[in-house]
């Protein structure tokens, strides 16, 4: 069962942050039957931080049932401190009783995305400049975004144009929770990203420990390897010892979660490095050569 805990964005990094931040602003992008489906939009503010900004979309973990936006919150206001707009969403969670599945969730992601670039003037972004971040069953959102409704006949497209992903749920195949979570609506297999992957993803990074008994590592591995082979660009980073969302723990449990700070920060680390290199964090490497404080 792929649970996440709410203190989980992906750790605060050691790095200062380099301007305020602003937020959140919670605005509707969507709305299904009596439902509200909000974008918390957090913005760097301040001198120099005016014009269209790099965005960068967060989706939480929980298991496709559970979580809010506020679980991605730290790693949201720490993207905006580095110059980006970032939005952390709200999507439908999977209810039996009211038959709503990972697929609604995965129609939320892109519906966001869309909203995004067809409000980028208003929301002050770049529609050509959005990277996904995704953790645990928000990875599955973030990474799904690239091979799922590309032909659904919307004028604006919901492809990121990087992803960051920690312990992503990528492989689901033969999973029987997202099975009972889809139940007759489809086969596991059809909403696996690496089962569907037609082509090149976005520019991905990856974290995942090597004892993850929830999103196994050989089948991100795979994921990676798949895209490698389509011409995509994947860096894979492993972490020996550790489950997942890197926990020391094992098996994976909510009550006894532990998760390794030394492993969390070299993943924060590396995945700004990553935005930054693309330009998604354009002030993220004056803050990685500032001295400590």
């Amino acid at each position: 069962m792929l649970l996440a805990l709410p203190a989980l964005a992906l750790g605060a990094s050691s790095l200062p942050a380099q301007v305020p931040v602003s937020g959140p602003q919670i605005v509707v992008y969507k709305t299904v039957a009596d439902a509200k489906l909000t974008a918390h939009v957090f913005r760097p503010s301040g001198a120099g931080t005016e014009g269209l900004r790099p965005a960068i979309v967060l989706f939480h973990g929980g298991g496709w049932a559970a979580g809010s936006p506020e679980w991605v919150y730290d790693s949201a206001k720490r993207f905006a401190s580095y110059g980006a707009v970032a939005v952390a969403a709200e999507y439908r969670l999977s209810n039996k009783e009211t038959l709503i599945t990972p697929i609604e969730a995965l129609e939320d992601a892109r519906d966001l995305v869309r909203w995004m670039r067809q409000n980028s003037a208003r929301l002050g972004i770049d529609p050509a400049h959005i990277a996904a971040f995704g953790i645990s069953a928000g990875g599955h959102l973030a990474a799904s975004l690239a091979f799922f409704g590309a032909a659904d006949g919307a004028n604006t497209s919901a492809v990121p144009d990087a992803l960051v992903l920690i312990s992503p749920a990528v492989a689901m195949a033969h999973d029987e929770y997202f099975q009972g979570l889809l139940g007759k609506r489809a086969l596991g297999g059809e909403y696996s990203p690496d089962e569907q992957m037609n082509k090149a993803p976005p520019p991905t990074i990856v974290f995942n420990g090597t004892v993850d008994n929830l999103t196994p590592l050989d089948g991100v591995t795979r994921y990676c390897e798949l895209a490698t082979k389509h011409g995509g660009e994947c860096h894979l980073n492993v972490y020996q010892g550790v489950g997942h969302l890197f926990t020391r723990k094992q098996p994976f449990d909510t009550q006894t979660f532990d998760p390794d700070p030394k492993a969390w920060a070299d993943a924060t680390n590396k995945g700004d490095a990553f935005l930054a290199e693309r330009g998604f964090l354009p002030l993220w490497h004056a803050a990685s050569t500032a001295p400590d404080r």
